[in-house]
């Protein structure tokens, strides 16, 4: 309540009553001192007060009525530039504003118009830059096969080797625990069972991987369709898929949003332990929505950024910023995790 009281209207409020308390005080004043001085018969003590009851009253109702008034154009302009800067802030830097004056808050109009021109076009030319960049992939397809597969390699060794290595040590326990031992020995057999399933679900995720890094012509739906229909049959996941069939993107974009989803998916298979994930894409508005959500795990974003698991976040991030687009993802110990992309399209 009390911070409504800093608001614009209240301020002009304000000063109307600040004017009539000084002007109160100068007029009690000058008729106190023309009483003293000259005692005339047609003014009163009594006459001075009412006169300056009534001059409070009137003026305290003058000064609400004038301070609503007086500031409610004021109040709409910047309201106005509030909303627009708001719109800038998600994206649409479509949006401006008109204004016909020749004043301090039509120059600010005038200067937000421009960045958001300034904007669409740093927009343009990042999907350009993009096009172009996805133009050079192709050319280095080779090059980026070798690295992949240098990258899949040290995934091989860093993870399911080692766990393979753990598996071998621990069946050659159990096996020597056979027959002086057999709780032990089902106990390391346990331990290989909860071992060979991490190794598979390791593996399940470095196949998506090995997918190719353009949609070979697909176009994104049937891309993203024919992925989940793999992992289905790789994994106990119920997947819910809502991707608007007559999306009209650039070979960038949908290049860039299948390897988001991929990566995406990726990370749930190895780390969210989710058994329910649902995917939307869709448009509205010339501009491109993406929702990734899982019912996993969850983690804490502050603490779990910075590590090596973060590496698909910040790669994931990167591509939409390329795009020119804001990448948000919420997450919270025990509840899951939310992915929110949101990329202009400018047709």
């Amino acid at each position: 309540m009390f911070k409504r009281l800093n608001g614009i209207r209240y301020v002009y409020i304000r000063s109307n009553l600040y004017s009539l308390f000084i002007t109160t005080v100068t007029l009690l004043a000058i008729l106190l001192t023309i009483y003293v001085l000259f005692e005339p018969k047609w003014l009163h003590v009594t006459s001075i007060f009412v006169f300056i009851i009534l001059y409070i009253v009137c003026g305290t109702m003058i000064s609400f009525y004038a301070g609503f008034e007086s500031s409610g154009d004021l109040k709409n302009r910047i309201d106005g530039l509030s909303v627009l800067i708001a719109q800038y802030t998600n994206g649409n830097y479509l949006s401006n504003i008109y204004c016909d004056r020749d004043d301090e808050i039509s120059r600010i109009s005038n200067e937000l118009n421009q960045l958001g021109v300034n904007m669409q076009a740093q927009v343009k030319s990042l999907q350009r830059l993009a096009d172009e960049k996805a133009e050079f992939a192709k050319s280095a397809h080779k090059s980026a096969v070798m690295e992949e597969r240098q990258r899949l390699a040290r995934e091989l060794h860093d993870a399911v080797s080692q766990q393979l290595f753990a598996l071998t040590m621990m069946s050659q326990a159990a096996i020597k625990q056979f027959d002086e031992n057999p709780q032990m020995a089902k106990d390391h057999m346990q331990e290989v069972v909860q071992a060979a399933l991490k190794a598979q679900t390791e593996m399940r995720a470095l196949m998506l991987h090995l997918r190719p890094v353009h949609l070979s012509g697909e176009p994104l739906h049937k891309g993203v369709r024919q992925l989940i229909a793999e992992l289905k049959d790789k994994c106990q996941i119920e997947f819910q898929v809502n991707i608007q069939d007559d999306l009209t993107l650039s070979e960038a974009i949908e290049d860039h949003i299948f390897r988001i989803i991929q990566e995406a998916l990726s990370n749930i298979l190895r780390h969210a332990h989710a058994t329910r994930v649902r995917i939307d894409v869709y448009m509205r508005h010339d501009e491109l929505f993406v929702h990734i959500r899982d019912n996993g795990r969850g983690f804490d974003i502050e603490q779990d950024l910075n590590r090596k698991t973060s590496y698909g976040l910040k790669t994931m991030r990167e591509r939409s910023q390329e795009l020119g687009g804001t990448f948000t993802i919420r997450s919270n110990k025990d509840e899951g995790t939310n992915i929110d992309i949101r990329i202009p399209v400018h047709k």
